[in-house]
């Protein structure tokens, strides 16, 4: 039982959060439609229990609005560029809009020619790809999302920034069940997870970060002003090295170093593009698709009968927990909304 508020915490329903982070939004300057679907981002993360990606992104986000970094009422465009290929502009704004008019054309294109991919441009991008990729699983396809930010990571054995926290995600459809997702960034954690712990008091585990002398560092801070670190070494670096390409140059768009240099300082959201690639199952597979799929689930079978967790199994149980009692906001957090 999610239980009562209590000094330190408010509970609220979904209803509540949704209502609370489009009234905000607006009250920014944000217009209607695009506060609606940013704000859907956000109820996914505190449904899915994933406050870094929760109502914490109205600050995130006001920032970047009275930054004058996003424009407020954008309105998308989309580009056929080929049978397999399709790019929607967002226009300087948020790029859950930009999402939202691409995804039909994706489906459509993947399950024509079996794969098709979406490049999204000039989008301003806060927050986890999962949202993304489930509602492209919700579409019967396979999913992958790849996008820059700004350049807060230093590459394996560098002290410097060169890399954005450059998230990689896949999505598996299963029928009747939910998708089997991942979505990681190729640093060693989220940069939301550093600025919690900042908020917070609290130090941050070795391996995290660097501080400004390029020297290993516990306190947020420090790792903030300096750098972050990617996970796994050289392994993480050249997963980072390739999200930069495929969602910068290959797409036309910026690099995490070029987006840092647009910012000019204002510490708003990233600013550049994102890249997603929609394969169907039965494009490869056709009458088979149904026996290979259950394959599939054989393999998800052997991980879990071993008493191994699958990605994104403890977020679908949050969620369960929290569509039925409601999730818990810290007043903390709920004060300083207030505040903006």
């Amino acid at each position: 039982m999610t239980g009562p508020n209590t000094e330190d915490s408010v509970v609220m329903t979904l209803d509540e959060v949704r209502a609370l982070a489009r009234s905000v939004l607006e009250r920014q300057g944000l217009s209607a439609s695009n506060a609606a679907a940013v704000a859907e981002t956000m109820v996914a993360g505190e449904r899915d229990g994933c406050a870094a990606h929760g109502l914490y992104r109205l600050l995130v986000s006001a920032h970047t609005i009275t930054s004058g970094k996003v424009v407020l009422d954008a309105e998308p465009v989309a580009t056929d560029l080929a049978p397999a290929l399709v790019r929607v502009d967002a226009r300087g704004g948020f790029a859950q809009p930009a999402f939202a008019l691409g995804r039909p054309l994706l489906a459509e294109k993947a399950r024509r020619c079996g794969i098709a991919a979406l490049a999204i441009n000039n989008c301003v991008h806060f927050a986890a790809l999962w949202p993304e990729i489930e509602e492209v699983c919700e579409d019967g396809l396979v999913g992958l999302a790849f996008t820059p930010s700004h350049a807060w990571v230093a590459p394996a054995g560098g002290k410097r920034p060169v890399f954005g926290t450059n998230p990689v995600a896949f999505g598996w459809p299963r029928p009747g069940r939910d998708p089997f997702v991942f979505d990681f960034a190729t640093s060693a954690v989220a940069r939301g997870e550093i600025e919690l712990h900042r908020r917070a008091g609290r130090t941050i585990p070795e391996g995290w970060g660097l501080d400004p002398e390029g020297r290993p560092t516990t306190d947020p801070a420090e790792a903030l002003a300096g750098s972050m670190l990617t996970f796994g070494g050289h392994k993480g670096s050249a997963l980072a090295a390739m999200v930069e390409l495929i969602a910068g140059p290959l797409i036309g768009d910026m690099t995490s170093r070029e987006s840092l240099a647009a910012d000019d300082g204002a510490e708003a959201s990233p600013l550049g593009g994102e890249l997603l690639i929609a394969i169907d199952p039965a494009g490869f597979l056709g009458a088979g698709t149904a026996e290979h799929l259950e394959r599939a689930e054989r393999l998800f079978d052997e991980i879990t009968g071993q008493g191994a967790r699958l990605p994104s199994q403890r977020r679908y149980e949050a969620r369960r927990h929290s569509l039925a009692e409601g999730v818990r906001i810290p007043r903390a957090l709920l004060d300083d909304i207030a505040r903006i």
